[in-house]
């Protein structure tokens, strides 16, 4: 009866249900450490990225996505019940606005400020910075190979010429990856150029500012404009379809690099912080070095087309690789950031819409 007994009370310890005798691994007796992430980024290759993080470390990654604007009224909305950790978006505009709404925190890290050069990262008052880059991004031109003659668009300061009247699209001024551009031209020059550049594309415009850049790469392609700004990475997707339509439209469009002979190409970037009332600090601190890690930069540089902004890595995108190489804007991210409210301004004054 008694080896009965004993044979029972093994059983029903193995299943853990007798207090002090369970045996369950490590992993389970703990609290599982957590990230919750709010992110603007929205690619296949990022669920590896998130994958990677914690099978290295242990953390699981609890996400929201959003865009941008939606992501910024959600923290508007939580205020300092938010259980954000990391927050993740594109365009220096945008995190500059979020950095002065206060949804970041500053944090030091030598990781972090040994991989992310100074330029793509926010001014550092003795506390550490508030945010970091983390993919690069190029806002180039690109014409009709039919009817342009490059030499006439070769700088962004060109596409405000009079020879170029009729010729121009653009998205909406008041966009983000506009304003940014905007801003480092302010940053360059100052308003008076700025404002006569600006009032010079309105004058040029083939159509009315819409749509987003896939929309003046198409338009550019079709006839409908000669010239247009896009970010880099729109033309690296197209390269990239096995879509005819698409590849038709790569075919009938050059690429151009601006102002290599001057400033160089205006450069942005995509980027993280830590949120201010983090629940889970030294695991977004974690976070974000991971993200400056040679195996993230590769899948940022996969998932978008974009370039890794830790200058050792090397990319395998072939798309990028085509693109080559070029000479690049040495211009603070922060100040372009910063000098949105300027460039708004000057759009509204102008009127380009």
């Amino acid at each position: 009866m008694l080896s009965t007994k004993k044979s029972l009370l093994a059983i029903v310890s193995s299943f853990g249900l007798i207090t002090g005798l369970t045996t369950v691994t490590p992993a389970l007796s703990q609290p599982s450490q957590i990230l919750n992430l709010y992110s603007a980024r929205h690619y296949q290759t990022d669920e590896a990225l998130y994958a990677e993080f914690t099978k290295q470390t242990g953390i699981k990654i609890n996400r929201i996505e959003a865009d941008d604007n939606a992501l910024l009224e959600r923290l508007r909305s939580e205020g300092k019940n938010s259980p954000a950790d990391v927050i993740l978006l594109v365009d220096a505009a945008r995190l500059w606005r979020a950095e002065i709404e206060g949804f970041f925190q500053p944090i030091q890290s030598k990781v972090l400020d040994t991989r992310i050069p100074k330029n793509f990262r926010s001014n550092d008052i003795g506390q550490g910075s508030q945010w970091f880059g983390f993919s690069s991004r190029a806002r180039v031109i690109v014409y009709n190979k039919a009817s342009m003659n490059p030499k006439d668009v070769d700088t962004y300061e060109k596409l405000a010429d009079p020879v170029n009247k009729g010729k121009v699209c653009t998205r909406s001024g008041s966009h983000p990856y506009m304003l940014s551009l905007i801003g480092a031209m302010y940053e360059r020059q100052g308003e008076v150029k700025t404002e006569a550049w600006a009032k010079g594309m309105v004058a040029n415009m083939a159509r009315a500012p819409k749509g987003g850049d896939t929309d003046q790469i198409k338009a550019v392609a079709s006839g409908e404009c000669g010239v247009a700004l896009t970010n880099s990475y729109y033309l690296a997707r197209l390269m990239r379809s096995t879509k005819p339509a698409d590849l038709q439209i790569v075919a009938k469009v050059g690429l151009i690099w601006p102002n290599q002979a001057s400033s160089g190409v205006h450069m942005n970037i995509a980027g993280g912080a830590v949120a201010s009332y983090a629940p889970n600090k030294a695991a977004a601190i974690k976070f974000l070095e991971y993200l400056s890690s040679d195996s993230a930069q590769q899948y940022f540089a996969n998932g978008n087309n974009e370039w890794p902004v830790v200058k050792s890595v090397k990319t395998s995108n072939e798309a990028l690789n085509k693109l080559g190489s070029f000479k690049q804007e040495n211009i603070s991210i922060a100040s372009i950031g910063k000098n949105q409210i300027y460039a708004q301004k000057i759009l509204d004054r102008v009127s380009y819409k």
